[in-house]
């Protein structure tokens, strides 16, 4: 069957419809997988190919494609959004046979994340000026970053309702739509406590927002918007490794296990789906350790 870019279209959006709310993953998710896939419709256009028709030869043609163009990375996260598109249509009744079964996802090697050190966030963490406003909420969302392990996208998309200050917890919901209970330390609750005081109601100027951390036009701060801030202070600190809001989730997670927290706690606190995604920490605690050692020992 010959190629109609309309039906590939509805095809597309039923696929979306089925992410979103038959498997219920995040925004960002649906949009790689969906900007993955037209690159895949576009492949098989060019073959004048129907999705539903094309074959396991179509199918590996279209990997051999991506070499050269794309990251192993990327071409994994390629291979996924394909072979989760033909479960879709198999299990939708769309086809019966499933050409993507046999596809395998190149091995990727396992990517250790940049950690700073507990001297490095310290410095990081000093940098916001709680003089000012602007410096309060910076202070409170980093502060909060490290205390919690949150991804930035849950941390610019809580609410006022979503954090217990006398009781120490904060609610948040994570991939997959996946609600979580996470406690935040005293120090991120006593910044908490700043912004929220002197500090939220002058981004607010007497607006209403049910979102915690605001801009100063009162709208809820971007993960962008956060993620330049971040790197901002990285710089003034003096840290030459690279900053990102994820930076302070790895350095929680690893300084916790340094310090003898157990993985499954770990893994509930960042709220991995997957112990084995939790297990790269540990890979980063031992790779300090060696460093301790060959730095202290007297024979290294």
């Amino acid at each position: 069957m010959t190629s109609d870019p309309n039906r590939t279209d509805q095809l597309a959006d039923q696929f979306t419809y089925h992410l979103r709310v038959e498997r219920g993953l995040a925004a960002n998710t649906i949009e790689s997988y969906s900007r993955d896939l037209t690159r895949f419709f576009e492949f098989l256009e060019n073959r004048h190919v129907y999705p539903p028709s094309a074959s396991q030869v179509d199918l590996m043609d279209y990997v051999s494609s991506l070499a050269g163009q794309l990251s192993m990375r990327s071409i994994a996260r390629n291979l996924s959004a394909v072979k989760m598109f033909y479960r879709f249509l198999v299990s939708d009744g769309k086809i019966e046979g499933n050409p993507a079964r046999l596809l395998s996802s190149p091995k990727l090697p396992r990517r250790l994340p940049d950690v700073l050190s507990a001297e490095e966030v310290e410095r990081l963490l000093s940098q916001p000026d709680s003089d000012t406003i602007r410096g309060r909420r910076d202070r409170a969302m980093v502060e909060l970053l490290y205390a919690t392990g949150l991804r930035v996208s849950e941390l610019v998309n809580l609410k006022m309702a979503n954090v217990n200050l006398e009781a120490g917890y904060l609610r948040t919901v994570g991939k997959g739509s996946k609600e979580r209970m996470v406690p935040v330390g005293a120090k991120a609750i006593e910044a908490l406590k700043q912004y929220l005081i002197q500090g939220r109601a002058s981004f607010l100027k007497q607006r209403n927002s049910s979102y915690l951390f605001l801009n100063p036009r009162g709208k809820p701060l971007t993960r962008q918007g956060f993620w330049k801030t971040i790197k901002r202070y990285g710089l003034l600190a003096g840290i030459r490794k690279k900053i990102t809001p994820h930076s302070l989730r790895h350095s929680f997670a690893s300084h916790l296990l340094e310090r003898g927290a157990d993985l499954r706690s770990v893994q509930i606190m960042l709220g991995h789906s997957d112990i084995s995604t939790t297990q790269i920490y540990t890979h980063v605690t031992r790779e300090r350790l060696k460093q301790i050692h060959e730095k202290h020992h007297p024979r290294p």
